[in-house]
Parts: structure tokens; C-alpha cells; sequence
């Protein structure tokens, strides 16, 4: 039987993604436009376990949709992955009437949302908001597109350096299971190489790669490294490229958590407003368990249990081309 839904809480949990708030905002106003009340829970699990609840109406969600980072904060959450932890998430689920749940995150986040859903009659959806853009089921995660184009502007202001002194710089993107971000801002910054977790890089090979732009008489270069590259961070293969090739004056920038933070792109403002509005609707329709997400243009519904496990690869189409345009 269809259970019916009259109070929803939602919560965002796991490292943080520009448009998370505009997933709020449409969460807040598609619920209240179904007569349903709508409980915030500050700080994720950790705010489930210590009953951090916040009833919202749609004047608390007014202002948002371009703001950075999170109203309702987050957090992971170490209580949460015990069994004491989940019982006390219940139990104040319960004491607040929540029928259902709508979790905006991660694979973490996805994957603590399994194991309670599991364990207790209460039906959760996640909506897709990590900046890794990691996960199976939708062709794009909230976060992601603005993490790519800061990391491209980025990118702009350091070849004006490189190229004002000759150099070579190593940048080191987020990425540490994923190179969805150093891929696309290897291809949107026009960078000489990209490093990623999916693929084996050789030292020697880029070395070759980089002694042919040598002799092109190329003045500067940009390798674009994900943190979980397997060689090692931008850090470690600027070192081992240059112990066997110093013709540049070899630099390293980190870009780290600004790509987590800013105002997100239009595309993640609608992206997330997709996407948030579609939780409540497959909430309505009975679904459960499950993420929604965007594939081929459409909200589509993938369960928990393939969106965590199944991996999604890289496209080669696009691999292969970034490494032809940086000949």
C-alpha cells in the first residue's frame, strides 16, 4: 500500500555543494504547495540523532536560491553509522511525525540512507548534491558545474602567470575517487595534460609529452591533477617531473574547498530546483529508497542500492579528445 505522506523532513549532509540551498528552497515550496509541512534538520544525521528539527515555511527559504553552502549546515556523522546512533535518528523522527525523508548529499549520505531505510519503516530519497559528480543515475550532480567553473577561472589567472614567466604549473583539482572536475576543467582551461583516479598516468609518458611542446617551442604548460590521482597529489608529480626534466620553472597550486564554495551557476540553480522539486513529486507517487536524478534531460528515479554500487565511468569520447587538443 501507498503510505501517505503529511510531514517531510530534509537535510543535507556530507561535504557541502553550491545549488544545495536552491534543492531547500524547492523542496520547501513543492511541499507547501501540496499542503504537507516541512521540518529542516540541522547538521544531517548528527542534527536526526540530537533532534535538531526546524519547522520551514516557504518565507524561510525566500533569498537563497543564489547563496552558497547550506542553510541547514551539515555534517558527517561517526554516531550515525551505529546502530545506537540510527535508533536515536528514529526515535526523533518519530517524535516529530515524519513520515518521509529527503536527504540532499552524497554517496555517504546515500548509503547511511540505505542502511536506515533497511532498518525502519521510513521511506527516504536522496537528492544528488555532491561537486564530484560521482554518482550512477544521473548525468549530473548538484555542484558540480559551479565547482567546474571556478576551477576554470581559476585556471585563466594562472596562465596568465605561466605564460608572463615561462612555467609549468601542476594544479591540483578535488577529485579523489572521480575526475569528472579535472577532465572538464582540463578541456574548458585548454591544459596540456590531465591527470585523473581512472586512469594510470606514467610519469615518463607525460615527461615525452611535455619534451614535444619543447620543441613546438611552447613557452608554458598546465597539468591539471585530481587529488585522487595514482601517482600521487599535484604535489608529488611536480617533484618526480622535475627530478628528470626542469626545462620550466615548475610551480604547484592547490585549489581545494574553493570549488565547494560561491554562488552557484544558473545551471546548478536549475539543476537543483529540478531535482528538488522532483523528490517531493516521486514522495507523492509512493517511490522510495531511491535518488532522483537527471538522465538524458529527464527527472529519472535510480533505488539507493544501484546509485551506491554501480560505478559511473568516465566518458572516452571525452578523454580521448582532451588528450588530442593538448597536442
Amino acid at each position: 500500500m501507498k503510505r501517505e505522506i503529511k510531514r517531510i523532513a530534509v537535510f543535507t549532509s556530507g561535504g557541502d555543494a553550491p545549488g544545495m540551498n536552491a534543492a531547500i528552497r524547492a523542496v520547501v515550496r513543492h511541499a507547501t504547495y501540496h499542503d504537507l509541512h516541512i521540518y529542516g534538520i540541522l547538521r544531517g544525521y548528527d542534527g536526526m540523532i540530537n533532534g535538531n528539527f526546524k519547522r520551514l515555511e516557504t518565507s524561510d527559504v525566500g533569498n537563497i536560491i543564489h547563496r552558497g553552502g547550506t542553510i541547514l549546515k551539515t555534517a558527517r556523522s561517526k554516531e550515525f553509522r551505529t546502530k545506537k546512533g540510527r535508533k536515536s535518528a528514529y526515535e526523533n523522527l518519530v517524535a516529530h511525525d515524519i513520515d518521509a525523508c529527503i536527504a540532499i548529499g552524497g554517496n555517504g549520505t546515500f548509503t547511511g540512507a540505505n542502511v536506515f531505510s533497511k532498518e525502519y519503516d521510513i521511506p527516504f530519497i536522496g537528492v544528488p548534491g555532491t561537486i564530484d559528480n560521482d554518482l550512477f543515475g544521473t548525468d549530473f550532480t548538484i555542484g558540480f558545474d559551479t565547482a567546474c567553473n571556478t576551477a576554470v577561472e581559476a585556471m585563466d589567472k594562472i596562465r596568465d602567470t605561466a605564460d608572463s614567466h615561462n612555467r609549468l604549473f601542476f594544479v591540483e583539482v578535488m577529485g579523489r575517487d572521480s575526475g569528472y572536475i579535472a577532465l572538464n576543467t582540463g578541456i574548458g582551461s585548454g591544459a596540456g595534460s590531465v591527470l585523473i583516479p581512472e586512469k594510470d598516468n606514467d610519469i615518463d609518458l607525460l615527461i615525452n609529452h611535455l619534451k614535444v611542446g619543447v620543441k613546438r617551442k611552447k613557452l608554458f604548460s598546465l597539468i591539471i591533477v585530481a587529488e585522487g590521482n595514482q601517482n600521487g597529489g599535484a604535489m608529488e608529480i611536480a617533484a618526480k617531473v622535475k627530478e628528470k626534466f626542469d626545462h620550466y620553472d615548475t610551480k604547484v597550486t592547490i585549489i581545494g574547498h574553493l570549488q565547494r564554495g560561491g554562488s552557484p551557476t544558473c545551471m546548478d540553480r536549475v539543476l537543483a530546483s529540478r531535482l528538488g522539486f522532483g523528490s517531493v513529486d516521486v514522495l507523492i507517487k509512493g517511490k522510495s529508497n531511491g535518488m532522483v536524478g537527471i538522465l538524458n534531460g529527464e527527472v529519472a528515479f535510480t533505488p539507493f542500492d544501484k546509485a551506491i554500487k554501480q560505478s559511473k565511468a568516465l566518458k572516452g569520447d571525452l578523454m580521448n579528445m582532451a588528450e588530442i587538443l593538448a597536442l
